[in-house]
């Protein structure tokens, strides 16, 4: 059983030293996961680094969603070698294998080890795409691969089917072919440019991934965003989740051949695209969030005319997604398709609306609310179906909540300085930064030296997490299904391939 002092418990976006950071040897640190994970939290980070006696620390971040809380232990590996999670925690598989392909470390026991990005500090690093797969064997098995070039403008991802027929037995998806070196870069890269890196971790969540490094910074910093400030970063988060929901159910019905909702939506997403683009001149939200507050703000006539748009896009949102949940024929491809269980859902660690239509109380918003989300929340939603259907109506659910959140936060905006100065970050400290991006939760984990420099951060993209749930939904599906259901997840190639 753990202790109270076993683990460091931390808010959201809250610093700490490093030197409070209670440090076990590894086999400690891996039964005090398991226990973590047998009571219901799930782990949100697992990341390391080299030891100057050699070895790694590998720093463990679990987060417990009911007590919104997150708890946090370093676990020492003397050598090269450490015991694997995976075979009792799967929600751990990716970040073991990242772990050895960054510190040339081994988890002993790992039932896949096989490379996340085909990047490695010691030079040994494998062709990209060169690598073993999964093989199922029989009469008529057969396999299909496709990709890592696709036919539309998208980024490359490699996935194999094992088939019997037409169905799916097993999917392996295999990403990391354009490893971009963003997290180097944001250690070792110019500082100027960081704000940058930050917006383009994955460009359709520009504010998502800016706001939780710009949290980073203000914990380690002492820098408070006023209210208004906290209020426009709600505002242009919200107005992101707006754009992604809205043209996801558009794609949704595209790819079962549903034209008007898919006309309609492709061409509203470019409207809530246009609202962000109204408070700070880009459609993505870029020069929008910085350090200490915002870069630009809203006067009273703009946020009037911005509530008069939510509501006239709301109103035609409505319309077009009420043709899919009224037609038999989208509601005969959606229901049933793609299942996901809510044990997958949980032994895998998904988050973000895939995990909410699983039925799974995940939303960083309500469970670790920060800045606005303290004093504004909004309902968290779900489903319990876990099908194309419960992804794909989830989203409906949150367009309605979100465009009420930002016309209720329009109509109020508090006073305040739009940004208030950053110091220099304090030395020594690290910390652990969620924001509830429009796919789910992403974390930052930044951590400085005795200089106040950073010497590590760690981002982990809400994709990366849920990748592995597509592969499992795909069990069993027809192998003619695999376009909805990719579409019903709407992963991030490029906030995998960091």
């Amino acid at each position: 059983m753990s202790a109270p002092d076993d683990w460091l418990v931390l808010r959201n976006a809250a610093s700490a030293a490093l030197a409070d950071v209670p440090r076990h040897a590894f086999e400690r640190l891996a039964a005090l996961v398991l226990e973590a994970v047998s009571r219901g939290e799930r782990v949100c980070a697992l990341l390391g680094w080299p030891r100057a006696s050699g070895g790694a620390e590998i720093l463990a971040v679990t987060a417990a969603d009911e007590a919104g809380l997150l708890r946090a232990a370093i676990g020492s590996v003397p050598g090269r070698a450490f015991p694997s999670l995976t075979p009792e925690c799967p929600q751990v598989h990716l970040f073991e294998r990242e772990l050895a392909e960054t510190l040339g470390l081994e988890p002993l026991g790992h039932p896949w080890q096989k490379p996340v990005r085909f990047a490695r500090r010691d030079g040994a690093s494998p062709t990209v795409g060169v690598m073993d797969y999964y093989r199922v064997e029989g009469e008529e098995v057969h396999e299909v691969a496709v990709g890592p070039v696709h036919a539309g403008v998208i980024e490359p991802g490699h996935f194999r089917f094992q088939c019997h027929g037409e169905e799916v037995l097993h999917l392996e998806i295999s990403l990391g072919y354009q490893h971009r070196g963003v997290e180097r870069a944001l250690v070792e890269g110019d500082p100027r440019r960081r704000l940058h890196y930050a917006e383009t971790l994955a460009g359709d969540t520009s504010i998502g991934h800016a706001l939780a490094y710009a949290q980073a910074l203000e914990a380690l910093s002492g820098a408070s965003p006023s209210p208004r400030a906290e209020a426009l970063r709600g505002i242009a988060l919200e107005l992101e989740r707006l754009a992604n929901h809205t043209g996801d159910l558009g794609a949704l019905a595209g790819d079962v051949g549903f034209l008007p909702t898919a006309a309609f939506c492709g061409r509203l997403r470019g409207d809530w695209l246009n609202l962000t683009a109204m408070i700070c001149g880009s459609r993505f939200g870029r020069g929008l969030v910085r350090p200490g507050g915002v870069g630009f703000d809203v006067e009273p006539a703009r946020a009037e005319r911005m509530r008069e748009l939510v509501d006239a896009t709301l109103r035609d949102v409505a319309s077009a997604a009420d043709l899919l949940w009224t037609s038999p024929s989208v509601m005969a491809r959606f229901e049933d398709t793609g299942v996901l269980s809510a044990r997958d859902a949980t032994e895998l660690g998904l988050v973000g609306p895939v995990a909410r239509a699983c039925g799974l109380a995940r939303d960083v918003r309500s469970s670790f609310p920060c800045g606005i989300y303290r004093f504004a929340q909004i309902p968290r939603a779900s489903w319990h179906s876990g099908d194309v259907f419960a992804r794909a109506y989830l989203r409906w659910i949150e367009i309605q909540r979100s465009a009420s959140f930002v016309r209720e936060e329009l109509a109020q905006l508090p006073t305040g300085p739009l940004r208030t100065p950053c110091a220099a970050l304090a030395p020594e400290r690290f910390c652990i930064s969620l924001v509830e991006g429009w796919r789910g939760e992403i974390c930052h984990v930044l951590r400085t030296d005795a200089a106040g420099g950073i010497s590590g951060y760690k981002v982990v993209d809400p994709s990366f997490h849920n990748w592995t749930g597509l592969a499992m939904a795909l069990r069993g599906q027809p192998i003619s299904d695999f376009p909805l259901c990719n579409k019903s997840f709407n992963l991030s190639y490029c906030g995998f391939d960091l």
